[in-house]
């Protein structure tokens, strides 16, 4: 699945928060976007998530086939981000099993355990995420925006707090998903931005 970002602009009221912006992300390879705090990192992934709609410019994911839309498209993406919120009165599980049902999948109990032990949540997977610390959260949320493998994974703020063991349970997941699909971080994380094949920066 390729990603072809052209001429795109982002306003707000009178201010202009991405200006003319393009890139062509190939499927298979990775893409870094960085810049200053407000310069927009934030509002170019929830386009990229189509979960703002552009003030100008066009965003379009292909396949051999042609263009992908609708619940074909949400089905190819993941979403690892702070404004991304799970059902805090539901268990993990409970969490991930909504999610499936919600893509027309039957849950998976054994997929569903396996995830939560390699996000680093054994043993809690049955507690409401109302009892999560934050960095728990964080976890939860990497099980979500994996569970259906997708092609391309969108982290934004990919470490924002987790602790060093975390930290390496994103890293997994990032070569992972780099060996698979596509990826793409917004971050100004030294050690991160090393992750892209292509960067953008935004001013």
């Amino acid at each position: 699945m390729d990603l072809h970002v052209e001429n795109l602009t982002q306003r707000f009221g009178f201010r202009t928060v991405i200006k003319e912006t393009s890139f062509v992300l190939p499927a298979g390879q990775s893409l870094v976007i960085t810049g200053d705090n407000g310069s927009g990192k934030t509002t170019l992934v929830r386009l990229l998530c189509n979960l703002l709609t552009p003030t100008a410019g066009t965003i379009s994911y292909r396949n051999g086939k042609g263009a992908l839309e609708g619940e074909d498209l949400r089905g190819r993406i993941g979403l690892v981000g702070p404004y991304l919120q799970l059902y805090r009165d539901l268990s993990a599980i409970e969490n991930l099993a909504f999610l499936a049902r919600g893509r027309g999948e039957k849950p998976d109990a054994q997929k569903i355990r396996e995830l939560l032990e390699k996000v680093g949540l054994k043993g809690r997977g049955k507690d409401p995420l109302k009892t999560y610390s934050s960095g728990m959260l964080q976890r939860a949320k990497y099980a979500a925006a994996i569970l259906h493998n997708p092609d391309l994974l969108i982290l934004d703020e990919p470490t924002a707090n987790l602790d060093e063991a975390g930290k390496e349970m994103v890293l997994a997941v990032v070569n992972e998903q780099r060996k698979k699909g596509s990826l793409v971080v917004a971050t100004n994380e030294a050690e991160e931005r090393t992750w892209g094949e292509q960067h953008v920066v935004l001013a």
